[in-house]
């Protein structure tokens, strides 16, 4: 180009005058106590969007365990064994570990409203598609495609709950959700037993599941609000602009750029990078994910237990699940317990939240599991025992695993809470990945090793891990201080 050669922006027209410096146009809260901000919302506001959300969470977990009572009659339909009809289970709790690397990015990119929406919607989809399938391949792949949509609600559920609660009532909603996580696939098993031995049948297993998914989808479409800040701000800079015909205001989120490479580098592998290179969630999520295998893993043992040793009908055996349903709600009583103490540090540390300290009730929990798991094991393995004993067992396991999965939950959104949803995507891969593969031995481990010593066998794996939570407590500021993240 010849350097004094007059520069045009065509049709004859020179250079227009600089622009003033593009942050001046960008859009912001109204400082702290801005009421568009998702904290500074009525608590009726929160209280809907939080309801909605976890109610979600429910649906989807129940979803993932309410088939496993119908897969014997399914598999009877459609000429296969029944290890090929638990793959309806297995491949719905398979997709738990895929789709997060789709709504995670998403969330952060796009906010929450539309993951979770367009999710629940098309969860419903597929499991209809499950329900009128007319062979177990088109069962089976509906059920992974529909567990991918609803690790929308296991992935950006948490990140909604951090939008509107700040660190003195974000703990109190997250047990909340954690409680729909898991009292849903414990539901699951009577309800489903009574569903598939009536005259409705194994298909309404799913179509109930189906409707719940379709009509909380419907719901969010026409009432959830957006709760992501930047996303929040979007839209006010939208309304700037119509109003003042200003066209250079924008929102910081506006900046980014859709690139296919940059969104598969920073968005779709961070979760696994995270999940590589951080130790607090690689180990975390380790224990996190025996844990979620257990639930997935009585699935199978309880109706084995309690049919085949016990002699009680389909429905009826999966009432002593109640007893892991009360031992999760006394788990959550006893964390919302800690709150006021919780709080009362954080006063005392100017408002200043340590991850660590969520990690207070593992101290109870991770010892309660491993002992409920002992007590399961040598009760339920003859029929000489009064079947009493191996449903109080449950209370124990229940409460042991909200008292350790919940606060080893929160520590990583604490930890990691600028980059949440990732964190919890990395999470749930793993959790998923692990879970999904114990419906497929576990009936067959507690058959051919026996239950006792079945029991044993996972009991000596829990005591094993109970450190884990307990040396974050001491090193995880050391390890948090030399993540790269934040650095």
């Amino acid at each position: 180009m010849i350097m004094d050669e007059k520069l045009s922006i065509g049709n004859g027209r020179s250079l227009p005058p600089l622009l003033p410096h593009p942050s001046d146009y960008v859009v912001d809260f109204d400082g702290p106590e801005d009421p568009e901000h998702p904290y500074n919302w009525s608590l009726s506001a929160k209280l809907f969007a939080s309801i909605l959300v976890c109610s979600g969470t429910f649906i989807v977990s129940f979803t993932s365990a309410v088939f496993a009572p119908g897969i014997d009659d399914a598999s009877k339909e459609f000429g296969v064994s029944s290890e090929v009809g638990t793959l309806g289970t297995t491949l719905y709790v398979l997709g738990f570990s895929s789709g997060p690397l789709i709504w995670a990015p998403a969330s952060e990119l796009r906010g929450r409203k539309w993951p979770l929406t367009i999710a629940m919607l098309g969860g419903g989809i597929f499991t209809i598609g499950s329900a009128v399938a007319k062979d177990i391949q088109t069962l089976i792949i509906c059920r992974f495609f529909a567990g991918m949509c609803a690790a929308s609600q296991l992935t950006v559920v948490p990140g909604v709950l951090s939008d509107v609660f700040d660190n003195r009532f974000r703990g109190v909603a997250i047990t909340l959700y954690a409680l729909t996580v898991f009292v849903g696939p414990f539901c699951a098993p009577f309800t489903g037993g009574f569903i598939a031995t009536s005259y409705l049948g194994w298909r309404w297993t799913l179509w109930i599941p189906a409707i719940l998914s379709l009509f909380n989808g419907a719901i969010s479409l026409l009432f959830l609000r957006e709760t992501y800040a930047p996303v929040i701000l979007i839209s006010k800079a939208f309304h700037l602009r119509r109003q003042t015909g200003n066209w250079g205001i924008h929102a910081k989120q506006e900046k980014i750029e859709v690139d296919l490479k940059e969104m598969m580098e920073k968005y779709f592998t961070r979760p696994l990078r995270m999940l590589i290179t951080e130790p607090i969630i690689l180990l975390v999520s380790t224990y996190m994910s025996f844990i979620y295998g257990i639930v997935y893993a009585l699935l199978e043992a309880y109706p084995y237990v309690f049919e085949e040793i016990y002699g009680m009908k389909p429905g009826i055996s999966g009432l002593p699940f109640i007893g892991l349903i009360v031992g999760q709600i006394l788990g959550c009583s006893f964390i919302l317990s800690q709150h006021g103490t919780y709080i009362k540090r954080l006063v005392e540390n100017e408002g200043v939240p340590v991850p660590e300290w969520r990690l207070r009730p593992t101290i109870i929990g991770a010892p309660v599991f491993t002992m409920g798991i002992f007590w399961f094991g040598w009760t339920g393995f003859t029929d000489k025992i009064h079947w009493a004993a191996p449903s109080v067992a449950g209370v124990f396991i229940g409460f042991g695993v909200i008292c350790v999965f919940l606060p080893c939950f929160a520590y990583l959104i604490d930890a990691y809470l600028p980059l949440a949803a990732s964190a919890v995507a990395a999470n749930i891969i793993l959790r998923s990945a692990v879970a999904a593969g114990f419906p497929l031995f576990s009936e067959q481990m507690f058959k051919n090793m026996g239950v006792q010593w079945a029991g044993t066998l996972l009991g000596c794996l829990a005591a094993i891990m109970i450190p884990i939570p307990l040396l974050f407590r001491s090193y995880g500021p050391l390890l948090r201080s030399k993540s790269k993240l934040f650095q």
